[in-house]
């Protein structure tokens, strides 16, 4: 019997893309949050000096971990991927100090956009707070270095499935009705590649479900993905990326002898019209 896997033909949806140099405003972010923008790529969103000291501290991390859930790659802090919500929670309480250690004395740039983010929606009635159960709460973001080899680093795949199927203990699978929202800050970039490619495509339950990949969004093939139009942007250290994680996306593989790829990353999106939950 033939095999359904690439049977289904992916649906093009177009990309608005907006890249510019500077801080990230609370503005675009809700614009990306309401779909009205795609992706956002911000260059020297935050200054190299703060990107150094996290690289130092990530890698000299007592915490810092290898994946052991089919995705290549070193991480310190929590995961909700493959976990359910109590295993979750428990990680990201026991993270929590070591996700701290990373900024040290330094500007936080994830929490200070946070709470800029806060202060905005609170002005329009709406709350922002990080995802939590009776197990305890999210942490702010997660530190991560992707180490797959050849033409990924990452393997293209959308961040939706994992929330949809996440379960019933989870407040954020009801996210999944709305747009999960993907938000990187990049410490650290190889001398070539590591890059953001983004496709014209964003899954289905049906598109999933034809690939394999229904609880986990990870990975599509490059055989699916061939006749869907892709951008790639091109990343530097000090840069913010935020996207409509709906989108298929991956990291290009990286080259050089030098610096690797970090990047601080966590999710968020509206559960309720006058709710938004963060997490990673």
């Amino acid at each position: 019997m033939a095999t359904n896997q690439v049977a289904q033909t992916p649906a093009i949806s177009p990309l608005t893309v907006k890249e510019r140099t500077g801080s990230i405003s609370t503005a675009e972010i809700i614009s990306v949050l309401k779909g009205e923008i795609t992706a956002l790529h911000i260059s020297q969103a935050f200054s190299t000096e703060v990107a150094e000291e996290i690289t130092t501290k990530f890698f000299g991390s007592p915490a810092l971990n290898e994946r052991k859930d089919g995705v290549p790659g070193q991480y310190v802090g929590a995961s909700h991927y493959r976990k359910d919500a109590e295993s979750y929670f428990e990680e990201a309480e026991n993270a929590r100090p070591h996700v701290d250690a990373l900024f040290g004395n330094l500007v936080d740039p994830v929490r200070a956009l946070f709470e800029a983010l806060k202060r905005e929606l609170h002005k329009q009635g709406i709350e922002l707070r990080l995802a939590r159960s009776e197990g305890g709460q999210a942490n702010v973001c997660r530190a991560l270095s992707w180490t797959g080899s050849g033409t990924f680093s990452l393997d293209p795949h959308d961040d939706v499935a994992q929330v949809l199927r996440a379960g019933k203990d989870y407040e954020l699978s009801a996210v999944a009705d709305n747009i999960v929202a993907a938000l990187n800050f990049y410490p650290s970039m190889p001398e070539a590649g590591g890059n953001l490619r983004l496709w014209s495509h964003k899954p289905t339950v049906a598109d999933r479900r034809s690939q394999g990949v229904e609880t986990t969004g990870y990975p599509y093939s490059a055989a699916y993905l061939e006749a869907v139009p892709s951008r790639e942007i091109q990343l530097k250290a000090g840069d913010i990326a935020l996207l409509d994680g709906g989108f298929v996306h991956g990291v290009t593989g990286q080259s050089g002898n030098g610096k690797r790829r970090v990047l601080l990353n966590c999710f968020f999106g509206f559960a309720r019209p006058d709710l938004v939950l963060w997490w990673t």
